[in-house]
């Protein structure tokens, strides 16, 4: 069975064989290790890449996409790829060399600092801040990257990553975020209108050419610790649910899968995703409260598509390639067709050896 067919049967809950699998999205660190193992050359990164970078103040872990990561897929068995313009770090062409999210001042050390609506309690404010033009958003490579994915056979996950709440994290520091949420709910809810806005317009405009070669559109924001939520589930329904529904209801409405993307312990709001339209539920972060395999499978089983699962934190970094394999045969046991082998998260470090890569790919296809 072609990959793409296996991936799609899965979210179509009609897989009844073999698994699929997805190696996830490496850090750059991990990817020149494990390209050198399969012998694929990385591209040389383009002026604009470079300033792109430069310009955002912020690491970036994995800013190495493209046919080079198509190419990796298809050499170790993974059956889907991720491509979206917010991992093409050439996609964004202000005129000015601004970043995206023009968010932080020169202070700007730690999740809370160098904030620049970190005193904000003005909505004009917020009205007056220049955010971004969608026009400056160049889809080329990316809409040649999910072609050229899809003509070699990979299901391809995609679209804008639409991270809004990460992105109101650096507007206004996390803690403060938070706080303002009961302080200043009409700043916080103008300013979250405005990102998700933006993220509206610009995810319309790349389904629109991408959707005919997508399995799935692909979005995330992290809303979870290793213990709990970050925020509590009615502050959820009131600043993140109403703004999610909109970015699910895009995607359902271009006829596609919706696959989201959680970090931590979310397992309280699930319920609450599942009936806002999500399909696909990704990473399974193995280690969080709640997020185990045989919580997941007994509340959610033929509920949704189980993306990840494959312990990242301990597992996959210290564990054999033959424990992988045995863990692989548990989850898929558990999760039973409803579910694409995958590491529980996505960015693979370097410490996680290549050899256990390839004991995900090889149990999953047993």
């Amino acid at each position: 069975m072609q990959s793409r067919e296996l991936v799609n049967r899965t979210i179509a809950r009609k897989n009844t064989g073999t698994h699929a699998f997805w190696v996830g999205h490496p850090t750059d660190d991990a990817k020149e290790i494990y390209y050198q193992a399969v012998g694929i050359k990385e591209e040389e990164a383009t002026e604009q890449e470079i300033q792109n970078d430069i310009a955002s103040k912020t690491k970036h872990y994995t800013t190495k996409s493209g046919k080079p990561e198509i190419d990796f897929n298809l050499k170790i068995g993974s059956d889907m790829t991720w491509i979206s313009p917010e991992l093409d770090l050439g996609a964004w062409r202000h005129p000015e060399g601004k970043p995206m999210w023009d968010c932080f001042t020169d202070e700007h050390k730690s999740l809370n600092t160098g904030c620049i609506f970190a005193e904000c309690e003005d909505v004009e404010e917020i009205e007056r801040f220049p955010w971004p033009n969608p026009d400056y958003l160049d889809f080329t490579k990316c809409l040649e990257d999910t072609k050229y994915a899809y003509d070699k056979g990979l299901a391809v996950f995609g679209g804008m990553w639409c991270p809004f709440f990460h992105v109101m994290c650096d507007f206004f520091g996390m803690e403060n975020y938070f706080i303002k949420m009961y302080t200043d709910p009409e700043v916080i809810h103008a300013a979250t209108r405005k990102i998700v806005d933006f993220y509206l317009v610009t995810n319309g405009r790349y389904l629109d050419a991408a959707a005919p070669y997508l399995s799935a559109a692909f979005f995330g924001n992290d809303l979870g610790s290793q213990l709990s939520l970050l925020i509590s589930p009615e502050i959820f329904d009131e600043f993140i649910l109403p703004y999610m529904q909109e970015i699910i209801d895009q995607i359902k409405g271009k006829g596609l899968k919706v696959a989201m993307h959680s970090c931590g312990s979310i397992d309280m709001i699930i319920p609450r995703l599942l009936d806002a339209g999500v399909d696909i539920l990704h990473p399974l972060q193995a280690k969080a409260v709640g997020m185990d395999a045989e919580n997941l499978a007994k509340k959610y089983g033929g509920k949704v598509t189980f993306l990840g699962g494959v312990d990242t934190q301990q597992l996959l970094p210290f564990g054999t390639p033959e424990q992988v394999k045995e863990e692989v045969r548990r989850l898929k046991d558990l999760f039973k067709g409803d579910f694409i082998v995958s590491p529980s998260h996505e960015a693979l470090l370097p410490n996680v050896p290549f050899e256990n890569v390839m004991a995900m790919s090889e149990a999953a296809k047993e």
